[in-house]
């Protein structure tokens, strides 16, 4: 697991789309997805391929069935939980190689009592107050690679 750029976490994801674009953007920057269950929609061949997921078999991903199993299988590492609102900024957390980015599900974010443990940790998007959320793949795509930026690229 060392060797993983970026492990991103869909906590109870509810749109398939969505999880399709975030696997895409895994796959090119090669970090892995973590989906934590339920998921609002089915991870068989038919649903993937009807989803957009078609590069799936390219895609470094674990399914977990709960928050505990999760963090069981990334001890010691640096988590950082995307969330409306937050502590601080995006721009203001300092990324390393192998941290954790924890995204909520698209209807209901992540659960309270997760970020009032890691409020510290928490991070958002600026946003005007007219808007409530940004879309949870464009907000993955913009913070994985705010990331990147941060480590100076891939390699």
């Amino acid at each position: 697991m060392t060797d993983t750029l970026l492990h991103i976490v869909l906590y109870q994801p509810d749109i398939p789309q969505n999880t399709g674009n975030i696997g895409r953007t895994c796959v090119a920057v090669g970090a892995k997805l973590w989906l934590v269950r339920p998921l609002g929609f089915l991870l068989d061949e038919k649903h993937l391929r009807r989803a957009g997921m078609d590069y799936w078999e390219h895609l470094n991903y674990q399914v977990v069935d709960s928050w505990g199993e999760l963090c069981e299988q990334l001890p010691g590492k640096s988590f950082w939980f995307v969330e409306n609102p937050a502590s601080k900024l995006i721009w203001e957390a300092a990324f390393q190689r192998g941290d954790v980015l924890v995204f909520g599900s698209e209807s209901r974010g992540l659960p309270q009592n997760i970020l009032a443990e890691h409020r510290a940790r928490t991070i958002q998007f600026p946003m005007l107050p007219a808007v409530r959320s940004l879309n949870l793949a464009s907000t993955v795509n913009s913070a994985v690679y705010e990331a990147v930026r941060q480590f100076g690229g891939l390699g």
